[in-house]
């Protein structure tokens, strides 16, 4: 999956410089937490934003319990 084109199919194309500035990769994007979006700059304005919403919908696989990641924001 082409994160960018995501992006822009969801009308956030203006987030798509800070997740390629992140690497952020299909793989590492079915990871994000809300706390993950808020450093990359998402605005987010309920406790369930419609990426995080997004993202949970379309993950399969098991559930990531790693460590926190610092993101660069742009």
């Amino acid at each position: 999956m082409d994160v960018a084109e995501w992006l822009r199919g969801l009308g956030l194309e203006r987030y798509v410089p800070a997740f390629r500035d992140n690497d952020i990769d299909e793989e590492v994007l079915r990871r994000l937490t809300t706390e993950d979006l808020r450093e990359l700059g998402y605005r987010i304005h309920r406790p369930s934003p419609p990426l995080v919403r997004r993202n949970r919908r379309a993950e399969r696989g098991p559930t990531h319990r790693g460590g926190k990641t610092s993101f660069r924001r742009r």
